[in-house]
């Protein structure tokens, strides 16, 4: 990053973190949020994505340089102490593009929500889901017969997405994986790569007897009627790495795991 770089720093609830956070604060200067022009971020992905989600509500979007200090945190660089100021300049900036479910619920209840990783609709008992699925007004799918599926981000798609054996996504591949869980019918069908300007639309073909729930990252909405997810280009966000540990190297690099 270039220029003046007023930070703001977040940490989440966990030891770890805030021993993390303690350590920060008296190193370096840090001011409110609503002052800075970035934010660091301490913890985990969840935390991480809970940062981002938090300013898509309040509509003051900031690149965010995420440490990590919980499991896996893919989207976190290396926790260190030393050195902060130089690696924000020397940071590089990647931009990640939500998603945006918009649900109706049976009771006629409407919700738009972002995803950052994805959007997955999932069976709310031990019966199977039956799903509609269009793709720009097409239907494609005239039931799914499935635990459930998910529509996921390149940035999300080595997350639940991989877990359910979807494909990898190249960071700025312009492209969404959409992906089932567990289907049962067409028995084949084993999910699509789909162009991100694509608007995918799922209804629920007995809401009542086989009840399903949209979760978008890990906003969950039940007892849903329709969900429509679309690439929501208006709210781009923009995580920051260090040089030799970026985003797209990541990814990249996950194809390779046994």
């Amino acid at each position: 990053m270039s220029g003046e770089v007023r930070r703001a720093l977040v940490a989440s609830p966990t030891p770890a973190a805030k021993a993390a956070e303690e350590r920060l604060r008296a190193t370096y200067d840090f001011v409110p949020q609503e002052q800075a022009n970035m934010i660091v971020a301490l913890g985990g992905d969840g935390f991480m994505l809970q940062t981002l989600h938090s300013m898509l509500e309040s509509r003051r979007i900031l690149p965010i340089f995420g440490m990590n200090l919980g499991t896996v945190g893919f989207l976190m660089n290396e926790w260190r102490l030393e050195r902060l100021e130089q690696r924000m300049h020397s940071a590089k900036a990647f931009k990640v593009t939500p998603l945006r479910m918009t649900v109706d619920t049976v009771d006629g209840e409407r919700f738009s929500i972002p995803a950052i990783n994805e959007v997955s609709l999932l069976r709310e008992t031990r019966q199977t889901a039956r799903l509609e699925v269009e793709v720009n007004d097409r239907t494609v799918l005239p039931e799914l017969v499935c635990d459930g599926v998910l529509v996921a981000t390149p940035a999300g798609s080595t997350a639940y997405n991989l877990s359910a054996h979807g494909p990898i996504l190249p960071l700025g591949s312009g492209l969404v994986a959409l992906t089932p869980i567990s289907p049962f019918r067409p028995r084949r069908w084993r999910g699509a790569i789909l162009p991100e300007s694509t608007t995918i639309r799922f209804t629920v073909l007995d809401p009542v007897k086989r009840p399903v729930s949209a979760v978008a990252d890990q906003r969950e909405v039940r007892d849903v009627a329709r969900v429509e997810v679309a690439i929501d280009r208006a709210t781009p966000l923009t995580l920051l790495f260090d040089p030799e540990h970026t985003l797209d190297d990541r990814i990249a690099a996950e194809q390779f795991i046994a």
